[in-house]
């Protein structure tokens, strides 16, 4: 009933139209922007990108309807949260993710970044994951010389990079403000090899031969998606379960996972920018999604359908990889 009554305040307040997304004129996708890796920007863009991060948690949310009094930054984490669990585990995490990292890209230009959308492609990590050259732009590991607690909940805090004064609002479902914190962990070690085997290139070749969208999206998701979250977020990190948007890493890794999806659909484009067959919801009820489900955002913007993000070169999204 909380989460109906929450939907609900949400589509009041996406009518009020407050994502900058809603207000542009239709212009057609002529020239589609190209996302790009994040490590081949130059260093004066990468530091308009963090800039622009830490821009957005300057900002009120906004989402007034919810009465939150937390920042627009972390309007992401806590749409992410309460959508939980119908946006994980069915049909709707690809196209549900896709269009929600691009409202974050719509957030980054108005605090003034001017560049594409970038991606981590951790497959080039893999080997190493805890050496990778991406935490000297984005900040490393937390460490135990800076240890916060929110209740039962112990926090690695970042301690180096453009975001180590970040503070998300939220813990999963709790408002606990707390440092943004990381904890490479392997489920055994810390860092051990932070789960690389499972998003190495060997690993994403046997994703990408898979033929049907629901095959395709389990492995994709319970797989490498999975792991640099379990990875990266360990037991004391914000990149775990269901408050991960809190570190502005989780973007750069779904951007990965938006291009891994678009390489599979233009495999055979024809088909899979229409294949969705999969199942609705988690736990799994018998039903099957289809591109008129909609997808809701909570107020971040309004509700669309599947329909309208099952390719990136439209007018909504207009981008490439």
């Amino acid at each position: 009933m909380q989460l109906l009554h929450l939907l609900s305040a949400a589509s009041l307040a996406s009518a009020a139209a407050l994502s900058p997304r809603q207000a542009k004129p239709s212009s057609g996708c002529s020239n589609p922007e190209k996302r790009v890796e994040f490590r081949t920007l130059d260093a004066a863009a990468q530091k308009q990108y963090t800039d622009a991060v830490m821009c957005m948690a300057t900002k009120p949310s906004g989402l007034p309807n919810l009465g939150l009094n937390t920042t627009l930054y972390d309007d992401f984490p806590y749409v992410h949260t309460h959508l939980n669990q119908i946006i994980h585990f069915c049909g709707m995490f690809l196209p549900w993710h896709r269009y929600y990292v691009q409202l974050y890209h719509d957030q980054l230009r108005e605090c003034g970044y001017v560049g594409p959308m970038a991606y981590w492609d951790w497959t080039l990590d893999s080997a190493d994951t805890a050496h990778s050259s991406i935490w000297s732009v984005v900040g490393g590991n937390g460490g135990t010389e800076k240890v916060e607690k929110t209740g039962d909940q112990e926090w690695m805090c970042l301690t180096d990079g453009p975001f180590k004064d970040l503070r998300p609002a939220y813990n999963q479902l709790e408002y606990a403000p707390h440092c943004l914190s990381r904890d490479f962990f392997d489920g055994k070690d810390r860092p051990g090899n932070m789960r690389g085997p499972a998003y190495n290139a060997d690993e994403l070749k046997f994703i990408n031969g898979l033929t049907t969208y629901a095959e395709f999206r389990l492995y994709l998701e319970s797989i490498p998606h999975g792991s640099i979250h379990s990875a990266v977020g360990g037991q004391k990190g914000d990149m775990k379960p269901s408050s991960s948007p809190n570190d502005p890493l989780f973007f750069l890794h779904h951007a990965n996972i938006d291009r891994l999806w678009s390489q599979w659909q233009q495999a055979d484009l024809e088909a899979r920018v229409k294949d969705i067959t999969d199942d609705k919801t988690f736990p799994v009820d018998g039903t099957k999604s289809t591109v008129d489900d909609v997808m809701p955002y909570m107020g971040l913007a309004a509700d669309i359908k599947i329909s309208d993000v099952m390719t990136t070169q439209n007018d909504l999204l207009c981008y490439t990889y």
